[in-house]
């Protein structure tokens, strides 16, 4: 597909003004890390990024001397945390309500979560935690770069940022270096990476949830599309892990995510970003996703999986996670209800982006994406397109 032929924008879709000094995802980041993928891409950084590389290489020396300070000081307490009950994990692919499913689900004040600031500094927010959140608040955003959701140190965070700013490889590299050739496609569903590195990916993000656990010994509650292709992985290491699966009309699901990733290569990006074959990146990235997650969800036993349309719970949200509980045995639901439906009430007058899409990219979706369609009931929404 032609990338000049990407989905035009129907009404305004929110987010930010990018400013220079507006923290990147790869601030977290070590120097080892950071030098790891520089290499990976041959340091092809373009000109007129090279002030931002400079910055991120300035933090990475800065974080790792906090992390070597967070081993001398925490390293021994952190590694003899015990994670008591196993992560609850929200997948489902990228724009399809996973940010607004853990919003709800993180207002159980059981319940404990990676934040921004924790996904943007794992290496050491349990040293730094109480000091560099409030002199940096200045820096971030009130609202995400692609809608109009909120954002903030201490919101709800994708745990995909934080294993990359811990070293690990992760398809969202891709969005630092998006003109060379998509990164580490594997890590997506595991198929392909050798057994001594999924171990290595494994143990890393054992570490970062004994650090969340340490802070908050709590039960986490994790957000992250490309785990919706690694339960099998998940389950390896937390055999009772819940799930809960949520999915969305496909035909805004497309738009929104090409949207997604133009606008963080453009924001995130150390190279001036082409958006060469980026369409064909988001068709292929959900049929590997839902390939492996249909593989798998046989592996889940009773009260692991729960699933909800993203209509259904923007219809009812309280209804459904209601429903969502009780599928997964979490426990009274009179606890997290007041704060529930508080936070619904907040929300009646968010906008939602909207989208067209021309004739041949709607015809795209049906031929690529049309055993995805064909599950989970999508077809009379293409014929309304």
């Amino acid at each position: 597909m032609d990338p000049a032929a990407a989905p035009s924008v129907k009404a305004d879709i929110g987010g930010y003004k990018d400013r220079f000094w507006i923290p990147r995802f790869w601030s977290g980041i070590t120097t080892v890390g950071w030098f790891r993928l520089m290499a990976h891409n041959r340091f092809r950084v373009s000109p007129i990024r090279m002030a931002m590389a400079l910055i991120l290489l300035l933090l990475s020396l800065f974080n790792s001397v906090l992390w070597a300070i967070q081993q001398v000081f925490l390293g021994r307490r952190i590694r003899a945390t015990k994670i008591e009950q196993d992560p609850i994990f929200i997948v489902g692919h990228w724009r399809s309500g996973t940010t607004l499913l853990h919003e709800l689900m993180v207002l159980d004040p059981r319940h404990s979560y990676p934040d921004t600031y924790s996904c943007f500094a794992p290496n050491h927010f349990p040293i730094s935690r109480r000091v560099l959140p409030p002199l940096l608040t200045m820096l971030i955003p009130t609202r995400r770069p692609m809608d109009n959701m909120p954002a903030g140190w201490d919101r709800p965070q994708e745990d995909e940022f934080a294993l990359c700013n811990m070293g690990l490889p992760s398809p969202y590299l891709t969005q630092a270096f998006p003109n060379e050739p998509p990164q580490y496609p594997e890590y997506l569903d595991f198929d392909g990476v050798a057994v001594r590195d999924l171990q290595r990916w494994k143990d890393t993000f054992v570490w970062f949830l004994k650090c969340l656990t340490f802070m908050h010994p709590k039960r986490i509650v994790l957000k992250s599309p490309p785990h919706t292709a690694r339960i099998r992985a998940l389950l390896e290491i937390f055999p009772r892990a819940k799930f809960v699966h949520i999915f969305r009309d496909p035909y805004v699901v497309f738009p929104s995510t090409v949207n997604l990733w133009k606008r963080l290569y453009r924001d995130q990006g150390l190279q001036t970003p082409k958006y060469e074959g980026l369409e064909e990146v988001v068709l292929e990235a959900l049929n590997r996703m839902y390939a492996a997650f249909e593989r798998d969800r046989e592996l889940l036993g009773p009260n692991q999986l729960a699933e909800v349309s993203y209509e259904s719970l923007v219809a009812d949200p309280v209804g459904e996670v209601r429903r969502i509980y009780s599928e997964l045995e979490l426990g009274d639901f009179e606890v997290v209800l007041p704060a529930l439906e508080e936070f619904v009430s907040s929300q009646k007058d968010y906008k939602r982006n909207r989208y067209e899409i021309a004739p041949e990219t709607r015809a795209a979706i049906d031929r690529r994406w049309g055993r995805f369609i064909e599950k989970y009931g999508y077809a009379e929404a293409g014929s309304r397109q």
